[in-house]
């Protein structure tokens, strides 16, 4: 993986950005489909959402304050890098403590 992230393009960033809002706001127009297809919709559009907006980003952090369980879940569902890393870094913690209780 490299350790260089590439800046890009303001207009793919609006693109995806707008891309994200249609996929959120079409997702309740296909949920009462047969299937989950609503679900992925929304799922892809809070991924683009997320990915190229600050506010969105400010906002789902005010959120996951206030409703831990219920962002750390999405985090985990999205395969979002920084809930990889939490949860990489709770599971060190949790067997460096369990070492220090055998010894």
């Amino acid at each position: 993986m490299p350790s260089v992230n590439p800046v890009r393009s303001p207009v793919l960033r609006f693109g995806q950005l707008v891309l994200g809002m249609l996929l959120i706001l079409s997702a309740p127009l296909l949920a009462p489909l047969p299937g989950p297809a609503g679900i992925f919709l929304f799922a892809g559009g809070m991924v683009l959402v997320l990915r190229n907006s600050r506010w969105a980003r400010l906002k789902w952090a005010r959120l996951k304050r206030r409703w831990p369980r219920t962002g750390h879940f999405v985090d985990r569902m999205m395969r979002r890098q920084s809930a990889m890393r939490r949860h990489e870094r709770a599971k060190a913690s949790k067997s460096a403590a369990a070492e220090a209780g055998a010894n």
